[in-house]
């Protein structure tokens, strides 16, 4: 039904608007995303957010109120060409549901190098689209307060689109001009600003009768912004939190008043340096404006990537650059990346929405939009496959003949013509991704970056040689994955599911599921191909690109490498 984890799924509701056209396309803790139509025609497709009542008031702690507060203030800052547009609201005894524009062009970070970043230009698109999303918000009075990469889409354009309203607060009323400050404290430890946290602390240590203290959430998202430009154009965040105790990164960055010694530091372009330092100013009250950030010479710089009319201007070159920045170097040494950073923990998730009530000493206080549960009780099967690679005679979850002996890792002339189609599998050689068959015949972004994520490979490895490699990959990253039944090593089960609950390099949770899975061979006699998909169900989509490539360097030698002849 691609209900939410750990939840009794309720049957969806059965007088529904629209018409379910998929399987669970994208899931966090207590919600699930499928595509929808109108009911008697085939578009446009849609996506539909299924909340879990029962799972979300009592494992994630929401209200009720929360739900339709989301749904309100999403509303209100639509339309805007850089937000996911609201549809409707709905919702029976066990569901509430919301309806929006689907975003397919997929997720943003999934097609940044993890360490590495994107192309200046490319930032500073992305930087600009986003600006522009949070400056509009802020028009209405509304504050994000959850800007990190998970929330940062794609459409088919290649433009980006601001979702996930589940924390925004309105901060001002754009009738009266009537401000509030915030006590709530809420975001992605890397992206938080710090006065949140200090307001937070300050907050839970208040005696009785003494003011409750609380910050700007405008001057919050602006910190957040700056962020994300930083993960852009390095690949990683400056911290893990600010937080002087607990990061050494921060603590040097504040101690060296915005130079610290981090050659992360060092990606950074010049003329970017003095925009994020005039953003990450620690005392809010120094920290530029989001209007004059808009002001800024590198933010006003000219790009040939962003048109007039603040849209991607050319989908194809976007689509074809970020795609050839997508690099698995196999002679990595794993244990040197990503950089090692000081564990620390920050609160679990409460997400008790209310800015105006008192914030009770000794508890958590952190929210988020996706509170933790056990993996064990992900969904996997119900996720929606990526569209099978597709060359004539190539299926998949067919059963093939077993080899006992490890199969040479060589195309034959339908391979190497089937993986041409696919510029993800550039990842992998050193064919450009313009020469690709499919980059030539293309005319949109998304028939170059696909929806579904590119962290995925094929193998010419049978299951009892690459199950192996792979728990064994996983176990040297220290991600405990029980064995695989011995009818899986046997090779007679066509799909083979590792469920995954680990920590980044930020100590910030990573759930979700490598799944293999059998395609038939390209022709009779062909040695079979196993598809490895790594499919995230909650965190950092950086860090989930960063796991992949680790595994992959690790089982580099099931991974097919040799030079493609491409026409």
């Amino acid at each position: 039904m691609g209900g939410p984890p750990n939840s009794q799924v309720a049957p969806l509701p059965s007088n529904l608007p629209f018409r379910l056209v998929s399987k669970t396309i994208g899931s966090g803790a207590y919600a699930s995303i499928r595509k929808a139509t109108p009911p008697n025609q085939p578009g446009p497709v849609i996506a539909v957010k299924f909340i879990n009542k029962e799972h979300a008031f009592r494992a994630g702690r929401l209200q009720p109120k929360q739900l339709h507060l989301e749904a309100t203030l999403h509303r209100l800052v639509c339309p805007h060409r850089n937000i996911i547009c609201f549809a409707s609201l709905g919702e029976d005894a066990h569901w509430v549901w919301m309806a929006m524009e689907l975003a397919d062009g997929g997720d943003l970070f999934d097609k940044i190098e993890a360490d590495e970043g994107v192309a200046e230009d490319v930032a500073h698109l992305y930087f600009v689209q986003l600006t522009a999303a949070i400056g509009w918000c802020h028009s209405k009075g509304v504050a994000h307060r959850d800007i990190k990469p998970e929330n940062m889409l794609l459409d088919s354009g290649g433009n980006l689109k601001l979702a996930d309203f589940g924390l925004a607060t309105q901060f001002a009323s754009p009738r009266t001009g009537e401000r509030k400050r915030c006590g709530m404290v809420c975001g992605s430890p890397p992206y938080i600003a710090p006065e949140i946290l200090d307001v937070g602390h300050a907050n839970a240590k208040r005696k009785q009768g003494e003011e409750k203290q609380g910050y700007d959430p405008q001057g919050a998202d602006v910190w957040s912004c700056a962020i994300v430009l930083f993960v852009l154009l390095a690949g990683n965040t400056p911290w893990d939190s600010p937080v002087l105790a607990e990061s050494y990164e921060y603590h040097d960055y504040v101690k060296s008043k915005g130079r610290p010694a981090d050659e992360l530091w060092r990606k950074i372009p010049a003329a970017a340096l003095s925009l994020v330092r005039a953003m990450l100013k620690v005392d809010p009250k120094e920290r530029i404006s989001l209007h004059d950030v808009k002001l800024h010479p590198w933010n006003t710089r000219p790009n040939p990537e962003l048109g007039a009319d603040g849209q991607v201007s050319n989908p194809l070159n976007l689509a074809t650059q970020m795609m050839e920045s997508l690099r698995i170097d196999f002679n990595a040494d794993i244990s040197a990346s990503p950089r090692q950073r000081r564990q620390h923990t920050m609160p679990a998730a409460n997400p008790q929405d209310t800015d105006s009530q008192p914030l009770d000493p000794g508890t958590s206080t952190f929210a988020s939009t996706q509170p933790e549960t056990p993996t064990a009780d992900a969904p996997s099967s119900d996720w929606e496959a990526p569209p099978r690679l597709g060359a004539p005679g190539l299926s998949a979850s067919q059963p093939t003949t077993t080899h006992t002996n490890p199969p040479n890792l060589t195309y034959s002339a339908n391979l190497s013509a089937l993986l041409s189609q696919d510029p993800s599998m550039t990842q992998f050689t050193t064919v450009p991704v313009s020469q690709m068959t499919l980059t030539q015949q293309a005319r949109h972004f998304n028939d170059i970056v696909p929806s579904h994520s590119l962290a995925r490979f094929l193998s010419l490895l049978p299951f009892p040689h690459l199950l192996p490699l792979l728990l064994s990959a996983l176990h040297r990253l220290n991600i405990p994955v029980p064995s695989p039944s011995p009818s899986a090593l046997a090779g007679e089960e066509n799909s083979v599911t590792f469920r995954i609950k680990t920590l980044d390099a930020r100590q910030q949770v990573l759930h979700g599921c490598v799944v293999v899975e059998r395609m038939q061979g390209v022709s009779r006699g062909q040695v079979e191909v196993l598809e490895v998909r790594f499919l995230k169900a909650k965190g950092d989509p950086v860090g989930w690109r960063r796991l992949f490539k680790a595994v992959a360097v690790l089982c580099k030698d099931a991974i097919p490498r040799a030079e493609m002849e491409v026409g």
